[in-house]
């Protein structure tokens, strides 16, 4: 079907050629009456303009009938083949050879100016297939995308990437089965490339520097031997980079671990070594002393009852975390009232913190919201707590709360030392505590990693404002549209 096609286009253009010079001789022997030069220079236009758009072949054909035409309709003798004037043969060759010089250099231009068109398409297409494959992450989602970006970025009908080291190939989609996978391991030990014309299919080595590393086959034709070498580059740069980003990903992510193995290891040191200090201190006293009256000996056990307690909120804020971090918790979301958390919070505070003026400003107007009561009475707490250590005993905290943009909005804000920009990004990371309050203020900072990970668990988020000296603002948002308000 496409030979037969190309057939009558050819057919077509050698007609309109044949018909072209036929009008202009038309025109200049029945109408005009133009001297020699004239139709000889309008001739040589048309033979340019054939040559600039269809080609050497039709070109050399126009030349040839424009040669024949101008000789028999314009040279004397008129309407005859024959020339009587010597140097009207000269004119005569003069006009074919300049016919055909200007053909081929038309052609010429007209060939390098599509291989432009082609290089630049091509030029575009690698510009974005390298843009494509920046956006990857890994080596595994890379590798397993990296067929089907050459194959839509080339308009290829298939293409199959092979890689050394994981000994497998990765195709364009389930069905192509062009490529055989012993093809692509021969490949990818070669250093050239293989064209199957036939099947039209073509193997190309991928390699990094000068080392193999792979082999990419594709199923299609108008992709030059540049391009595919450029792609295969690409591929084998994209790969060693998105394999350097894991090494480097598994490396910070151990410096990470580290440094919380660290940062637990301090809070232990700084938290846990109190309490333990004081219940032995008491049992010590009380095993040292049987005669102690009952005032000391009550005195002692609320020490060991108090450090105990203090223990035990130790131990199940870890155990808490840990259940966050591996997202094993079920909320029970019912509409609530955030009065009803405030509520629960301050009650599980005391005495703590409500030993100082509390400042609640929460409107009636406020509406309802899906919530896990005790879980967001808990980030109360915790927010409670922190404002009650970074603040002097004296100063108010207070609560508020209003809707912002389809979301509750509570805010417990306190008048103490504020956090610092630096330290704002850090503040509900896990385990960190503020550089110029760590060994002041107990604590072993989960409390505010705890509450950031329960409001997320609602689908909200948490963030704080600060100035330093001038005391620090937490909110959290929580979505209203999950209760339908």
């Amino acid at each position: 079907m496409g030979v037969r096609r190309s057939a009558l286009r050819s057919v077509i253009r050698y007609t309109v050629s044949t018909g072209t010079v036929a009008v202009i001789v038309a025109v200049y022997f029945l109408w005009a009456h133009a001297n020699e030069t004239t139709v000889a220079l309008t001739l040589l236009i048309a033979i340019l303009l054939v040559a600039a758009n269809w080609g050497l072949r039709h070109a050399i054909y126009l030349s040839i009938l424009s040669s024949a035409a101008f000789n028999f309709f314009f040279l004397p003798p008129v309407l005859t083949l024959t020339v009587r004037d010597g140097r009207n043969w000269v004119a005569l060759f003069a006009f074919l050879v300049t016919g055909i010089v200007a053909s081929q250099l038309a052609e010429r231009a007209r060939r390098e100016a599509k291989i432009s068109r082609r290089r630049q398409r091509e030029a575009e297409r690698l510009y974005e297939f390298s843009q494509q494959m920046l956006v990857k992450g890994n080596v595994i989602d890379l590798l397993n995308t990296l067929p089907q970006m050459i194959a839509a970025t080339f308009n290829l009908a298939g293409a199959a990437v092979y890689l050394r080291e994981k000994d497998r190939v990765y195709r364009s989609s389930p069905d192509y089965m062009d490529v055989t996978a012993a093809e692509l391991r021969d490949a990818a030990y070669s250093r050239d490339h293989h064209r199957d014309e036939t099947r039209d299919v073509t193997l190309v080595p991928i390699l990094l520097g000068t080392r193999p590393i792979g082999a990419v086959g594709i199923t299609g034709a108008g992709t030059s031997p540049e391009a595919l070498d450029a792609v295969c580059g690409l591929a084998a740069i994209a790969i060693e980079r998105a394999g350097a980003v894991e090494t480097l990903t598994r490396v910070e992510a151990s410096r990470e671990s580290e440094r919380l193995r660290n940062a637990l290891l301090d809070s232990v040191a700084h938290e846990l070594r109190t309490p333990l200090t004081s219940i032995t201190a008491a049992i010590t006293s009380l095993r040292s002393d049987p005669l102690l009256d009952p005032a000391q000996s009550g005195e002692m056990m609320q020490v060991i009852e108090e450090e105990a307690g203090r223990l035990n909120r130790l131990v199940g804020q870890a155990m808490e975390m840990a259940d966050l971090d591996a997202h094993d918790i079920k909320l029970d979301l019912r509409p609530h009232a955030m009065r009803e958390a405030v509520d629960l919070a301050l009650e599980a505070v005391q005495p703590r913190v409500c030993a100082r003026p509390i400042d609640i400003r929460l409107p009636e107007s406020l509406p309802m919201v899906e919530m896990d009561l005790e879980r967001i009475a808990k980030v109360l707490q915790h927010l409670l707590e922190n404002a009650a250590k970074y603040s002097a005993e004296a100063t108010p905290i207070f609560i508020s709360a209003e809707v912002a943009r389809g979301q509750l909005v509570t805010s417990v804000a306190d008048r103490g030392v504020g956090v610092d920009d630096l330290e704002r990004m850090m503040i509900f990371d896990k385990f960190y505590r503020g550089q110029g309050q760590r060994y002041r203020v107990q604590g072993t900072g989960m409390g505010l990693a705890i509450a950031k990970a329960i409001v997320e668990a609602h689908g909200g988020s948490i963030d704080v404002t600060s100035q330093p000296s001038q005391g620090s603002v937490f909110s959290f948002y929580l979505p209203l549209h999950l209760s339908g308000l």
